[in-house]
């Protein structure tokens, strides 16, 4: 069910969704909404332990704005320490769009001074998001675009629609991606391609970001437009029964791992592995695989 104090737009989108694919969610309910901006749901039923953010600013497709900014900033904050949340899952709320970056028309009003401290602020928050501790999907049914689609390169996995444009155009605007893109971009893609890209400013459509690893799935669009959502959430039904202490030291020695060399990273993976060792969870997975049954892991 949803709680009582949601906006009543927000309640009414958000349950018209569900009914439409009551199939795939039992119940949903909601706790932790700061702002009509930022819906956060907890999933329950088959899906209980996946949180899912909501960008909800369609006047403005979903741009950051200081208010939208601190809102993300303080549940990000919050959940760390959420010991019930899997899964991290990040969509829009808006049809046809995931996010278009910086605010231009906010970010017009800001003093040379003003805009340095708020892009710092808005590159630690995305990076605080590449470091979250559970793994992170960003579903992509509608266009990411400068600071929205390096805010989905700081996910574990991605997954976008199909015809979802996506690209890092800042270079149009006499600027340069600021909140990691540069680094992140050519992580994934290679520095020549990311290079390219970034030059020019090119977007890409979701089959060819697959095709070069920008994103995880590609998916043909549906009529409801959240076809990349459906499938994160099949992503993450696959990472619930799985360990969380194991998930999150996995994280934690791949994140670590990629940027050192190969002697390095595989004392990271020794110094996780060490972390699993003492948990119960090791043992009821040993013991459930002895008894032939599906474990019950508590994360401790």
């Amino acid at each position: 069910m949803l709680c009582s104090n949601i906006n009543k737009s927000i309640f009414n989108h958000g349950r018209a969704f569900l009914n439409k694919k009551s199939g795939c969610i039992k119940c949903l309910s909601t706790t932790g909404l700061h702002s009509n901006e930022l819906v956060v749901n907890r999933l329950s039923g088959e899906h209980e332990g996946v949180v899912v953010l909501g960008l909800n600013r369609p006047e403005a497709k979903n741009s950051f704005s200081k208010n939208l900014s601190s809102l993300l900033t303080d549940t990000v904050d919050s959940l760390k320490y959420d010991q019930r949340a899997r899964v991290l899952i990040m969509r829009s709320m808006v049809p046809g769009i995931f996010c278009a970056g910086a605010d231009l028309k906010e970010r017009a009003k800001m003093t040379p001074e003003e805009v340095g401290p708020f892009v710092g602020r808005l590159r630690r928050l995305l990076f605080d998001i590449y470091q979250f501790p559970i793994p992170t999907i960003a579903a992509l049914d509608g266009t990411a675009v400068g600071g929205g689609l390096e805010m989905a390169l700081g996910f574990d996995i991605r997954v976008a629609a199909s015809n979802v444009k996506m690209g890092l155009v800042e270079t149009k605007l006499a600027i340069i991606p600021g909140g990691g893109g540069t680094q992140n971009l050519a992580r994934l893609v290679g520095p020549s391609l990311a290079k390219e890209l970034i030059f020019t400013g090119s977007l890409v459509e979701g089959n060819q970001a697959r095709a070069i690893g920008l994103v995880n799935h590609s998916v043909d669009q549906n009529a409801s437009g959240d076809a990349a959502y459906l499938k994160a959430l099949q992503v993450a039904k696959s990472i619930l029964p799985q360990g969380p202490i194991a998930l999150r030291m996995a994280k934690e020695a791949i994140n670590r791992g990629v940027e050192v060399d190969i002697s390095s990273g595989m004392a990271f993976e020794q110094a996780c592995y060490a972390q699993v060792i003492p948990t119960k969870d090791r043992i009821e997975g040993l013991t459930a695989f002895k008894e032939k049954r599906p474990p019950n892991y508590k994360g401790h």
